[in-house]
């Protein structure tokens, strides 16, 4: 077996299992979650931001730790992580306890993709590294296609589904200590990146559509529960649109090197913002379900269009230059879900579902300038 299909298919299922049910699963259990707990609106979004900070922190570490200990060590400390946090939630009595073992499981996914991009670039030909990073990135929609139709099929009981999640990292962990690379890449440089114009951007453009992608992230159940007052069936189906719908994003790499960096971006953040108002504004249940799928395909394609613009602009730190776009989505994240759980409590849900798909628009004002634009210009 090649290493790019090797690593490939272990980094598909560890950003499958770390993303779509450790991080992403939350906020298609979050009305049951509410219901046995009584969180609430507010306090909801706080939680999910929970998720993302533990998230930022992770990814950090996760960046340092790959150039020192290596893509394999990071890497099942991901899935082991995952699997102490997802076992946290479905056992937590409380709110806090619940909010504590939430912020583990997501710093998971933080610990995940650093080591997966210098496990590529270690192992891989330089001819296939985008398409397989891009291909790992896919791992999202995998996790969070399957989420729904577990969902579906134990409805109601959000606990046994986390403690199924919990035991599927924990078989993960074993796979990755196989088939992972252990070597951390080509380079030990450690400390802060370069902050060149370039990487400046990534960062604003990155951040700003976390903060967007949270209307649906962390709210979609609860807009699908309110609008449509079809749950828990309805938040199910839209988890796995969601899903299938990001299997597109596995396609940024091809489509990044026939159309360049800024004509991708700006075409899928066209889309995200679209998607969200076809959720949010309860249109019906068809273009809900076809707005989730349009959702996933954009938020998976945009993921991997800042991973390649992060390696791209840090060639000789791969690890670090996913962090630095990665990072600014979770960061945004964190910021997003909190406000938007406020918004929905004041001004009401259309307001909350227009701000954030503005706030999607406006990261398009920020621009790669890689050398595939450049030859495309």
């Amino acid at each position: 077996m090649s290493p790019a299909i090797r690593i490939g298919a272990t980094g598909f299922a560890l950003i499958a299992v770390c993303y779509g049910f450790a991080r992403f699963a939350l906020g298609l259990f979050l009305p049951q979650i509410d219901d046995e707990l009584g969180i609430g609106t507010s306090l909801s979004g706080m939680i999910s931001g929970g998720s993302f900070a533990g998230y930022c922190v992770s990814i950090i570490a996760s960046a340092i730790l790959t150039e020192r200990l290596g893509a394999r060590a990071v890497a099942v400390g991901a899935a082991l992580v995952a699997s102490i946090g997802m076992a946290g939630i479905a056992l937590a009595p409380s709110p806090l306890i619940l909010a504590i073992a939430v912020m583990v499981a997501g710093s998971s996914t933080g610990f995940a993709s650093p080591p997966m991009a210098a496990a590529v670039a270690a192992a891989v030909s330089k001819g296939r590294q985008d398409l397989t990073n891009t291909a790992i990135n896919a791992g999202v929609s995998a996790g969070v296609a399957l989420s729904g139709p577990i969902a579906l099929a134990i409805t109601g009981q959000w606990r046994l589904a986390f403690g199924a999640f919990a035991a599927v990292a924990l078989v993960l962990a074993i796979a990755a200590a196989i088939s992972l690379p252990a070597a951390s890449g080509r380079s030990r440089a450690g400390g802060l990146p370069r902050m060149t114009g370039r990487v400046l951007r990534l960062i604003s453009a990155s951040s700003m559509m976390g903060a967007a992608s949270t209307a649906l992230w962390s709210f979609g159940g609860q807009l699908v529960a309110n609008q449509l007052d079809c749950e828990p069936t309805g938040t199910g189906l839209l988890w796995t649109c969601i899903g299938a719908g990001g299997l597109v994003g596995a396609l940024a790499g091809t489509l990044v090197g026939k159309f360049g960096l800024d004509h991708v971006h700006w075409a899928f953040l066209g889309l995200m913002a679209a998607s969200i108002l076809l959720v949010g504004l309860g249109l019906g249940p068809v273009l809900t379900l076809v707005g989730g799928a349009v959702f996933g395909a954009a938020y998976v394609m945009l993921t991997g269009v800042y991973l390649i613009w992060g390696t791209q602009a840090l060639p000789d730190r791969p690890a670090t230059g996913l962090m630095v776009g990665f990072l600014a989505i979770a960061v945004g994240q964190t910021v997003g879900a909190p406000i938007f759980g406020f918004l929905m409590a004041g001004p009401g849900v259309d307001f909350a579902v227009i701000f954030f798909a503005a706030a999607a628009l406006i990261a398009g004002a920020f621009r790669a300038r890689s050398p595939v634009d450049s030859a495309l210009a």
